[in-house]
């Protein structure tokens, strides 16, 4: 996994050489609420919200690729009747903001300040990751309006908190509740059935920002990846991140660095979640929160990243 830079402006085509396994479906969860979930929910493979009115819709984040971005569209199209689009990338991952340029120059484009200054900062650079994915032409296109804590957007009765909840994956985190179905669309704050990843983030912030989101009270959570949980799926993450600080905490006291003690944790009913290498990346943030009581902060990825692969004995697969 190298990453190779590219400009904002760019846009990128390569030509594919693994087939994608992947389904997608939309799913109502309760009236003019729909999830569009993409399983399994590996890497670059994330789920969207889509909210409706007479007017048009609200949809919450996009997707990777150009292919997996129209269908998304079509989907939206098919569902709202008015021609009104607004998109919240719920942070500046690509599988989440790539595709916003296929809804159009009139959307409008809502995101946290962290998010618009990471897209601008890293461009369309995860597509180096995985070159023989067929990414399509991509063309990046930054938030329009950002919030530093959240705002309220309504769609008819219906209000749809936008809420700054970071440093927890990224730094620049957003999800979006419906108080009156009680959905929480999470982002990848949160994964289900899939092993969360908080390399870019942090770790003991994320655990901050699940009680947060505890006291929502959700009913139906709609994670970033994977399928469609209720409220159980929050207490999952946080054990699992309480494993992982125990790990870092036994792992710095016995001079073991990060690969070394995933090589040889147990990782016990974790191991049924898909992308397990994961634990290796997590381990490197709660190292580096060890140390360092303030959540987030710079790492070298790369390094990281070179580690991920050496556990998983090759490349993680992108199903994008």
């Amino acid at each position: 996994m190298t990453a190779t830079p590219t400009t904002a402006a760019s846009t990128t085509r390569a030509s594919t050489t693994t087939t994608p396994t992947t389904t997608a479906q939309v799913i109502e969860l309760a009236g003019r609420v729909h999830v569009y979930e993409q399983a399994p929910g590996g890497w670059c493979v994330n789920n969207a919200g889509i909210v409706v009115d007479g007017r048009g819709a609200l949809v919450i984040d996009t997707a990777a690729t150009e292919t997996r971005a129209k269908r998304l569209r079509d989907a939206v199209d098919g569902l709202a009747s008015g021609p009104r689009r607004v998109v919240v990338n719920t942070h500046a991952h690509g599988d989440h903001t790539f595709g916003n340029h296929v809804f159009g120059p009139a959307t409008t484009v809502i995101a946290h300040e962290d998010c618009r200054t990471d897209m601008d900062r890293h461009g369309l650079a995860l597509t180096g990751l995985w070159p023989g994915t067929d990414w399509g032409e991509i063309e990046l296109v930054l938030p329009d309006i950002t919030v530093t804590d959240g705002l309220t957007l309504r769609y008819g009765s219906e209000a749809a908190e936008v809420v700054h909840v970071g440093p927890a994956h990224t730094e620049g985190d957003l999800v979006v509740w419906l108080p009156g179905p009680r959905i929480l669309f999470a982002g990848d704050v949160l994964f289900s059935q899939v092993t969360p990843f908080h390399l870019f983030g942090s770790v003991r912030g994320t655990l901050a920002a699940i009680e947060r989101l505890r006291d929502l009270g959700p009913r139906t959570v709609v994670c970033g990846h994977g399928p469609v949980a209720g409220p159980d799926v929050l207490e999952e993450n946080a054990s699992y991140l309480r494993w992982i600080l125990r790990l870092a905490e036994s792992g710095t006291a016995a001079g073991e660095t990060p690969l070394e003690v995933a090589g040889g944790a147990d990782l016990g009913r974790y191991g049924q979640w898909i992308d397990t290498e994961r634990i290796v990346g997590n381990l490197h943030r709660a190292y580096l929160e060890m140390d360092d009581a303030t959540p987030g902060g710079p790492i070298d990825y790369a390094d990281v990243l070179a580690d991920m692969v050496a556990y998983n004995d090759g490349e993680p697969a992108c199903l994008a």
